[in-house]
């Protein structure tokens, strides 16, 4: 495999168009060069809001978009939760009907107090003794899911590892029948898909596709958030649905919702980060070899360079609330800017050699869990765990695990997703 070098600049500034669909079916490659453009002639820029392509549902258009994409401005416009906004969306770069927020990203695309209040009682039912359970479940699935493939894999490393086990921990988690795995993933492929055909085959409405979606994930959570008031267990589902925190409890829709922002947000992470860091692997061999070789003393930066190369999430979006000036550049009150954490994540003015995929990179002030501000990455310590061990696990049973082919692109402006990367043992 090519060694992955620094984007060299054939775009031009006129030539980027960060709303187009066609720009994310780009190689990485291209769009790491495009940003780069972009950080150093026109950090904060504006674009028109994207279309849907093949749905015959119609949004209203509103005035496009600022993308933000250097490390500073990004940091600095989730400092200020009450000029930078979430609650008409987060997760598109155009504003959804109140109906599909709440499917798609609930908690997210909230403010305060909603979002304190939310916050607040979904902190509560992770007590220590659910924590411990959440981490034993880690290492049985870690070990399950890769005796599981490396007995019946079918050498697809996102089918066999990446996907099936952050699924499998958050299914768990929530107390969700196995029986449902299979309906979870698929429904979790459609909602990330942005239309992609893989998951989403021509002729279909990609809205409607990913409105039946949410619909199926939420019908799971509502039927069984309500058995589990009268018949609860020693599971998450049931400390949220019984859970207190100042006589304020989560509604049924509350409670669907987080548990599609879980299976989007947790799962996709962890599933996007593995996968990436797999391919990262190989075009930096000794990389892999000097995190075989010190496990203990790197997991931790090693697993946070994974989520900086990954960049999982790649961006989310706010409205601003108030007229604010932002390293210079004057932004009114509706206005709304894209925060693109995959710029962000390889700003030269904060990383070093950003191109570089450094196992033991530090410091490292990554925006791969959102950047800091309330709306910081609930699950970011769930995430750096699943990730750690997996990693740890592979390493020292199958020391010489590789990918033996080119990965395969989610065709996605928010997931930075992998769909496919054959591998070997």
């Amino acid at each position: 495999m090519s060694r992955v070098t620094e984007p060299t600049t054939t775009l031009s500034v006129s030539d980027i168009d960060v709303s187009s669909n066609e720009f994310w079916r780009r190689p990485w490659k291209e769009r790491h060069e495009a940003f780069a453009v972009l950080r150093r002639e026109q950090p904060i820029g504006h674009y028109q809001e994207p279309t849907l392509e093949g749905s015959a549902i119609e949004f209203p258009k509103g005035d496009g978009f600022y993308a933000l994409t250097r490390h500073r401005d990004v940091a600095e416009a989730t400092r200020y939760p009450n000029v930078f906004l979430s609650g008409r969306g987060t997760v598109t770069m155009f504003d959804l009907p109140p109906e599909m927020v709440e499917y798609f990203s609930g908690m997210i695309s909230t403010d305060n107090p909603q979002h304190a209040r939310l916050r607040r009682i979904v902190s509560n039912a992770f007590s220590p003794r659910n924590i411990q359970k959440v981490e034993e479940s880690i290492e049985r699935v870690a070990d399950e899911v890769i005796e599981r493939a490396r007995r019946e894999g079918s050498g697809d490393f996102v089918l066999d590892i990446a996907a099936p086990y952050p699924l499998e921990i958050i299914c768990t988690m929530m107390g969700v029948p196995k029986s449902e795995y299979d309906t979870v993933l698929r429904c979790s492929n459609i909602i990330v898909s942005n239309g992609d055909p893989e998951y989403i085959p021509p002729g279909n409405d990609p809205v409607v596709a990913f409105l039946e979606a949410g619909m199926t994930l939420t019908g799971i959570m509502e039927e069984l958030g309500r058995f589990r008031i009268d018949q609860p267990i020693d599971d998450i589902t049931s400390a949220l649905v019984n859970a207190e925190v100042v006589s304020e409890k989560l509604t049924q829709q509350e409670l669907a919702s987080f548990f599609v922002l879980l299976v989007i947000a947790g799962s996709e992470t962890t599933r996007t980060a593995l996968a990436h860091a797999l391919h990262a692997f190989g075009d930096f061999p000794e990389q892999q070899s000097r995190l075989a070789e010190d496990f203990p003393t790197l997991a931790k930066t090693a697993t946070d360079e994974m989520v900086r190369w990954a960049s999982p999430v790649t961006f989310t979006r706010r409205t601003l609330a108030s007229d604010y000036t932002l390293s210079g550049f004057d932004l009114k009150a509706g206005d709304n800017v894209v925060l693109f954490y995959n710029s962000a994540n390889r700003d030269e003015e904060v990383f070093a050699d950003p191109f570089t995929f450094d196992v033991g990179r530090t410091p490292n002030d990554h925006f791969g869990f959102g950047a800091p501000g309330p709306h910081f990455c609930l699950g970011a310590h769930l995430a750096r765990r699943e990730i750690s061990v997996m990693w740890r696990e592979l390493l020292s049973r199958t020391p010489h695990i590789h990918a033996t082919g080119a990965p395969s692109q989610l065709a996605s402006n928010f997931i930075n997703g992998v769909k496919h990367l054959d591998y070997s043992f």
